[in-house]
């Protein structure tokens, strides 16, 4: 089934679509970077699409081939029951121009997998709403999945501070914003008397 969406975007993009491979029934296609979201669009929007869950967004490092990095996302669809990854190649050999449309209003799952992306790897999504690292601290210096950095590097430890302390105002964000994470906050489990 996967095989017609491969035909479906090779009729509708043309040029765009770089290559395609299969492997073990897997459909692959690798898009030029500046058709990024108008092919996601396409997949989420077309009728004989449908792909309404995005399964996984991340990227690959090849530090050896121009363009450095492949972005990749794995799309499913509920309804009609077909799949496909598609990547984008983007960023010189030093990781700079690394950088792609997000695909958020399509996916709003996409929001934490795209910061994760860009806090492991260094893409940048362009349009993402709140890009900032997610799972390392700001301070925090490099990109620890490229394949360049160094296993045995020490980072700065930054010491916890007020503002006060700092003498300036840190604007500390919490991990995630008011719209996102648990819809409700915790609460104490009720202590029992010992009887």
């Amino acid at each position: 089934m996967s095989a017609k969406v491969v035909d479906a975007l090779k009729a509708t993009f043309g040029a765009a679509i770089l290559e395609n491979h299969a492997h073990c029934g897997d459909d692959t296609v690798v898009v030029e970077a500046s058709k990024w979201l108008e092919v996601a669009t396409f997949l989420k929007n077309d009728p004989a699409m449908k792909f309404d869950m995005l399964s996984d967004l991340c990227a690959v490092d090849y530090p050896d081939r121009l363009p450095r990095f492949e972005v990749v996302i794995h799309l499913y669809s509920i309804s009609l029951g077909h799949r496909i990854r598609v990547k984008a190649r983007v960023g010189d050999e030093e990781g700079d121009g690394a950088e792609i449309a997000t695909v958020t209003e399509l996916w709003p799952g996409a929001n934490w997998f795209e910061r994760e992306t860009y806090d492991m790897n260094g893409i940048v999504f362009q349009g993402h709403p709140d890009l900032r690292r997610i799972l390392l601290y700001p301070e925090f210096e490099g990109f620890p999945l490229r394949k360049d950095y160094p296993a045995a590097r020490t980072q700065p430890l930054v010491a916890y501070r007020t503002e006060a302390e700092a003498g300036l105002p840190l604007e500390k964000l919490a991990p995630f914003r008011e719209d996102e994470g648990m819809a409700f906050g915790r609460r104490e489990l009720p202590t029992s008397e010992p009887s």
